[in-house]
Formats: C-alpha cells, sequence, structure tokens
C-alpha cells in the first residue's frame, strides 16, 4: 500500500515558534547558560538541523568560557546532551498544554488516507518523545497509534540528507515512488526528494520565503472547511493538482505517478548532506 508521511514540527503544529523557542530558553535560563534567543535571532537558529546541533552551535570558545564549561569534548557531550533532555522535557510539556492548535487539515487528511488503506508515518530527526507529544495532539490518540514514527537519533545525518525518509520507507516496505512526504522547510523536501519520494510542502512560521522548486505541490496550509477552517491558499501548484478551498486526500494521491513529480531541483546538491543548508531543519 502506498504512504503518507508527515515531517512533525511545523507540519502537524507549527511548534517552532510557542513550543521550540521558549523551551530552548527555559533550558538555558535553568541551567544557567548566558544566552536568551530572540525570535530573529531563532529564525537564523532554525537553519542549523538538530536540537543537540544547534546547541553545539553554540559552543564557541568564548561562550565555553564565558559559561564556565568544560573545555574537554566529551564532558561538552554530555553538558550538551543534558541540556537537550532537558530541552525536550519542558517541549513536551508545553504541548500537552494544548497551547498550541495542530495546523489544518492534517487530521482531515490522515484519516482520510488511512480509510483509503494507505499507511501512516512520520519522519523527524527531533526526539521521538517530542515527535510523539506533537503527534498525539494533532491526529487524537486512537489515529495516532496507526502512525508509524521514525525519529530522533535513528539516523546518523540530519535534513537535508536523505537518510531519514530513507530509513522510513525502507522499515515501511513501500517503494519510494507511492510514498508521499509532506513538509513545510526546504531542508525537509530536499531530504524527502533526495529518498526518492514526492513532496507537498504545507510553509510554516519560518519557511514562507524558503525556495520549493522540486516540490509537486506548496500550499499555506491543507485548510479545513468552516465555520472555524482555514482556506488553503496554493503557492505553486507545477502538476495541475488544482485543489479546491482545502486539499483533499485525492489531491495527494493523485500526484503518485505523476511524470517528474519526484524529480530533485536542480540545485539541490545539499540533498545528500554533502552541500551547505540554508533552511530550517529540525530540533
Amino acid at each position: 500500500m502506498p504512504a503518507l508521511v508527515f515531517d512533525c514540527d511545523g507540519v502537524l503544529a507549527d511548534t517552532e515558534r510557542y513550543g521550540h523557542l521558549p523551551a530552548f530558553n527555559t533550558t538555558f535560563e535553568e541551567f544557567g547558560l548566558p544566552v536568551r534567543w530572540s525570535d530573529a535571532e531563532y529564525a537564523e537558529k532554525v537553519k542549523v538541523g538538530g536540537g543537540k546541533e544547534r546547541m553545539r552551535a553554540m559552543l564557541t570558545p568564548d561562550f565555553v568560557a564565558s559559561a564556565g564549561l568544560p573545555s574537554d569534548p566529551d564532558a561538552l557531550d554530555e553538558q550538551v546532551a543534558a541540556w537537550h533532555r532537558r530541552k525536550t522535557e519542558v517541549y513536551t510539556g508545553i504541548i500537552r498544554g494544548g497551547t498550541i492548535p495542530p495546523r489544518a487539515g492534517v487530521r482531515r487528511v490522515a484519516e482520510a488516507a488511512q480509510r483509503a488503506g494507505w499507511t501512516l508515518a512520520v519522519a523527524s530527526t527531533s526526539a521521538e518523545a517530542s515527535v510523539r507529544s506533537v503527534l498525539e495532539l494533532a491526529m487524537g490518540p486512537e489515529l495516532a497509534s496507526r502512525f508509524a514514527v521514525f525519529a530522533g537519533d535513528v539516523v546518523p545525518r540530519k535534513k537535508p540528507a536523505p537518510d531519514i525518509y530513507t530509513y522510513a520507507v525502507d522499515r515501511l516496505g513501500v517503494e519510494p515512488e507511492d510514498a508521499i512526504a509532506v513538509e513545510d522547510s526546504r531542508n525537509g523536501m530536499l531530504a524527502a526528494l533526495g529518498a526518492g519520494l514526492t513532496c507537498v510542502v504545507t510553509v510554516s512560521a519560518y519557511t514562507g520565503e524558503e525556495d520549493f522548486t522540486g516540490a509537486a505541490l506548496v500550499v499555506s496550509s491543507l485548510g479545513d472547511p468552516p465555520p472555524d477552517g482555514t482556506a488553503t491558499e496554493v503557492l505553486s501548484d507545477p502538476f495541475g493538482v488544482r485543489p479546491g478551498p482545502l486539499v483533499e486526500f485525492a489531491d495527494l494521491s493523485g500526484l503518485l505517478g505523476a511524470e517528474d513529480a519526484t524529480s530533485r531541483p536542480p540545485d539541490s546538491g545539499s540533498a545528500d548532506g554533502s552541500g551547505p543548508a540554508s533552511d530550517p531543519g529540525r530540533n
């Protein structure tokens, strides 16, 4: 059966600004670290793929000295791991608090895919506990239990390397051409395309201005019906999907087999992890 594979942060819920950023800053405060990231600073920090990697990136010699941190690399790694464990605890508490709503349409489309017999999965290099908390928030406990979750450090390289998607389709027993990924960032899109999946993009808080050349469809959200829902704005539709006010499951399933729907953009050298990344990674 085909598979519908969601990214987590920015796709299931717009978690970066209202979840990860305050969780990082709370952790820094608790550990007495001389840093607090503003929203503008965090918009740049998300370009580093992975939460631990984001923390490591601030460990310049001056920062290590000013924070009174050990200079031994192994001791620093242990310190970063402790920060990240606490950050994950704070973040999952924020998610459980229910203050961050799911993104429009994700549950509606997942329910339709499940009824059609498709395999459901999440592929994210965020910590698994964080991913599962967002998944349950977005889908509800019953539907969330139908998802396979591939998360955390199950692969060595973060997006835009294709590793997490290659791992996911291999474990699911699905051919890449029979899977659709739903992403929100260029890094995520490059990872999906690099693994041979068709990619649909729903832009999120920090990704609206990124280059999504190569995506099969780019929209503001999947959309939900009125009276409380948000209509979809189509930003790019190279295969003529022409969704109505909502992106329907049939719109996505129709992309399988579309000519060149899994082709990479011409400048996607970083999709194999060898080139520079210039867009958000995950936490």
